[in-house]
């Protein structure tokens, strides 16, 4: 298996640090809203490899974090009048109904930052003591020069970073013996949370969050360590330094990086009006359109959403849970296995040959998803009304195996009748008139879940299939 390592700038050959296991990091999203379809990437593509990973025998601990103390989450909380808490816990909830929606499997473990204070004073206490770090009025910073091989990931040189620096003013800047070095832990604010450690009543910075995390729960090497692009300067450069100047080890062996999502060819971005939640994209799509989408193109390779790719996507995935849905009525057909029928079941197998062969190399969903394709039609073409029932069953689950790597629902959901659905409009109506808005919520959400997106006008309630 070859993967791509960020590191070295090439693929390399996968080989465990334990034999049979898989130790993997993805950065998970900072909860002060509901995730944008940008978060949705690497959630898709690194379940995806997970799930490759397993079907291929490995005991995978994959460890994806929740950033539930930061700036932004503050922020949101002030403007609400409620503790910044109460805004994480909430954002958390629908971050994992987002993501149970895409058909993305929980974490093995999913831990937040705010549980993991009493390990990040630890490292920092540690990096002091070994002289990458020190406490200048309360705030610690790390000191990066100290670091020799700071950039090996970014591949970038300090001296250039330092000339950007230059002419950057930050507050608290000038008490920085460098002014590459970055922050640790930073004292409170007026209205913020806060911990006790030695140096300040504060919080930890962003960075040695994820490095705490990682070691606690997957060692202090690991195998894989995962995020967007967007990650790898300086979050993921400043994990490597901070892991590695505590722990005295290579932190770890591969880092993968997905590329970004452009919306209809421009950067997603809420001034140009082109941000889309994975909420928004549900009112539209069924989710697993989106996870079908997303994995159409190989995950270092940008991505460009638009409706019309969305479409294709829809109707690419249409294709397959038909063939799906017609393979599993076959399977009840009478009659023995033919010569013939075990001739084209080893025939078969040259396409689970071709989308293993397109995840063995850097995970290449694209191509692996052109071998679904082609047995779909290998399928269509060879089961016919006379086709046995063992046949069929036996391309049914061969489709299904490699679905389900791609985390691709192949089981058609059950169209409503137009009548079940006014029926249910009409008690959505009912309870909101008796200001019942949890039960209203409910029932658009069992519609939305069924492919029925409903619409409120001035007129009245419409309603479409998605």
């Amino acid at each position: 298996m070859k993967i791509y390592n960020t590191l070295t700038k090439r693929k390399e050959t996968f080989v465990p640090l334990e034999e049979g296991k898989v130790r993997m990091y993805v950065c998970g999203p900072t909860v002060y809203n509901l995730i944008h379809i940008g978060n949705a990437r690497p959630m898709i593509v690194f379940d995806t490899v997970r799930r490759y990973f397993e079907y291929k025998g490995y005991e995978v601990n994959y460890v994806s974090n929740f950033t539930d103390v930061d700036d932004k989450i503050i922020k949101k909380a002030n403007e609400e009048g409620v503790d910044s808490a109460e805004v994480a816990a909430r954002y958390i909830k629908e971050c994992k109904k987002d993501m149970a929606d895409m058909n993305v499997r929980p974490a093995t473990k999913h831990p937040l930052a705010t549980e993991e204070i009493d390990g990040m004073i630890e490292m920092i206490h540690t990096l002091i003591e070994k002289g990458y770090a020190y406490e200048k009025n309360g705030t610690v910073y790390f000191r990066t020069r100290n670091f020799k091989e700071y950039g090996k990931l970014s591949h970038k040189n300090l001296d250039d970073l330092q000339s950007g620096f230059r002419n950057l003013k930050v507050s608290g800047e000038e008490e920085k013996e460098d002014a590459l070095d970055f922050v640790l832990w930073k004292p409170k604010k007026e209205g913020e949370p806060f911990w006790s450690a030695p140096w300040s009543d504060g919080r930890p910075g962003w960075h040695i969050e994820c490095s705490v995390m990682s070691k606690r729960y997957l060692g202090e090497q690991i195998d894989i360590h995962a995020g967007g692009e967007d990650l790898v300067f300086p979050h993921h450069e400043n994990e490597i330094a901070q892991s590695e100047a505590c722990n005295g080890k290579e932190f770890a062996h591969y880092w993968m990086h997905n590329a970004f999502l452009n919306i209809d060819n421009k950067k997603m971005s809420k001034s140009l009006g082109n941000f889309f939640t994975v909420r928004d994209i549900a009112e539209k799509y069924d989710l697993q359109v989106l996870r079908f989408f997303m994995l159409s193109a190989h995950y270092r390779s940008p991505l460009n959403f638009s409706a019309d790719l969305m479409n294709a996507a829809k109707n690419g995935l249409e294709r397959i849970t038909t063939s799906a849905a017609r393979l599993k009525a076959a399977a009840s057909n009478a009659g023995e296995l033919t010569a013939e029928e075990q001739e084209q079941l080893t025939a078969a197998k040259a396409y689970v040959a071709k989308f293993e062969e397109a995840m063995e190399d850097d995970f290449n969903t694209a191509d692996a998803i052109s071998a679904v394709f082609e047995l779909v039609k290998f399928a269509n073409t060879t089961v016919t009304d006379n086709a046995s029932g063992v046949y069929a069953s036996a391309l049914a689950v061969m489709l299904q195996q490699l679905c389900d790597i791609l985390g691709i629902i192949t089981e058609k959901k059950e169209e409503m009748l137009d009548d079940e659905i006014e029926a249910m409009i009409a008690e959505r109506q009912a309870a909101r008139k008796a200001r019942d808005f949890a039960r209203a919520d409910a029932i658009r959400n069992e519609l939305l879940e069924k492919g029925i997106i409903l619409e409120d006008t001035r007129q009245g309630v419409t309603w479409k299939r998605a």
